[in-house]
């Protein structure tokens, strides 16, 4: 009665593996797929941000956002729920986010050299072996940002395992029967040590949660837990400790099965950066878009001044490149720009993201304009010289709208 987590590179045979395993042992199997399908459905955050938190890249708007770190906290929750049953084989990145500490969990890895990865996407995929080998190593460098951001480690670490195979050199039914011998051992037995260790797991991810809620960043509040007494360090220079101790302290007391709190600084808290709360009422996924090059980057640090967050290109096509990509809230767009022009960078948007809302920023526009923008679906059009507060007005109706459509 173990959980079996098995994480493995691409084209490695994991699926037959963990098939075989699942078989073998009478337990049922998930792969990541399966957690993000059930989580989803339970609601926020949707399907694309749980993918995006496993395999992407972070959003250039996630130190404002904080959405890499909502993501991976409701994949810790949903784990740990499913750690309830004990009798589970877990396939995936997903794999990871469950502690070395709980000691009724098997850890498998699954590698082979890149040229026989390749080979194998090739044969599945029908690739060329060049685009193979391309498709190994963005999977592997997906893996490595993955691991490196839980574990601070490289994905292949031994230490990360409690057995490590090589699929180049055993065949998936040698894997199946070595997996499954080691399954049963008495070591992996659930115990009462373990199974608290499950629970504290789960508790640290509810604090987690509820700390994330507010503003703050799980990697600048660190939460862990051993006997319902959760530890929070703080990783970041703050002015007045106290204050946010008295604060983290009240959020995490609010968790049912709390015992007790103590909130600490940590290694980071004597580094230069400062701990940032925040504010998920204000906008924090806003793209500023503007080929004048000064003027944008001192309106994203005014907007900064009033805690709404922002990234900043200088062409219409680094922005459609950024739209595709991390998708964000609001877009203030300006309109005359070398390449492609702000209407016609309008017009994509609207098109292929309906939902992001477009605020019209020009120093060189006519009513014609107004009226094209307004029609192709802009939010607002606002002309330069603009008033900070007006544009911050804009911007925070515009980031209202979207919310009530996501009531």
């Amino acid at each position: 009665m173990c959980v079996v987590n098995i994480f493995s590179g691409s084209f490695c045979g994991a699926e037959e593996v963990a098939q075989g395993v699942a078989s073998r042992l009478g337990y049922p199997l998930l792969r990541d797929e399966d957690l993000i399908g059930r989580l989803a459905r339970e609601g926020s955050p949707g399907a694309g941000a749980l993918r995006r938190a496993m395999y992407g890249r972070p959003s250039v708007f996630n130190q404002f956002s904080h959405e890499r770190e909502r993501a991976v906290s409701r994949l810790k929750i949903g784990v740990a729920q499913l750690l309830a049953s004990e009798n589970l084989v877990l396939l995936g990145f997903a794999s990871h986010l469950v502690p070395r500490t709980i000691s009724h969990v098997l850890d498998v890895c699954l590698i082979a050299e890149s040229k026989r990865r390749a080979v194998q996407a090739a044969r599945e995929l029908g690739l060329s072996e060049k685009d193979a080998l391309a498709r190994v190593h963005k999977d592997h460098e997906a893996a490595i940002r993955w691991v490196e951001y839980l574990r601070d480690r490289e994905p292949w670490d031994p230490e990360l395992y409690d057995v490590r195979l090589a699929m180049d050199q055993t065949t998936v039914e040698d894997a199946v029967e070595l997996i499954c011998d080691n399954a049963a051992s008495d070591i992996l037995v659930p115990n009462q040590a373990s199974r608290r260790a499950a629970a504290d797991f789960y508790l640290a991810a509810r604090v987690e949660a509820a700390l994330l809620a507010q503003g703050h960043n799980s990697r600048d509040a660190q939460v862990s837990a051993q006997d319902g007494q959760v530890s929070i360090l703080v990783n970041k220079k703050v002015m007045m400790l106290g204050r946010l101790s008295e604060d983290l302290e009240r959020l995490a007391q609010g968790v049912e099965g709390v015992a007790g709190v103590k909130v600490e600084p940590g290694p980071g808290y004597y580094q230069a950066d400062v701990y940032r709360r925040a504010d998920f009422q204000l906008p924090s996924k806003v793209l500023l878009v503007d080929d004048e090059r000064e003027f944008v980057q001192t309106l994203s640090e005014r907007l900064l001044l009033r805690e709404i967050g922002s990234a900043v290109v200088y062409d219409g096509a680094e922005a459609l490149r950024v739209v595709a990509e991390d998708e964000p809230d609001v877009i203030v767009l300006d309109l005359k720009m070398p390449g492609i022009d702000g209407v016609e960078v309008l017009k994509r948007i609207k098109q292929d993201h309906p939902e992001v809302e477009v605020i019209i920023l020009t120093g060189h526009g006519s009513q014609q304009d107004r009226e094209v923008c307004l029609q192709l679906g802009a939010f607002a059009y606002l002309e330069k010289p603009v008033d900070i507060n007006e544009l911050s007005r804009a911007m925070q109706g515009a980031y209202d709208k979207i919310r009530a459509r996501q009531e």
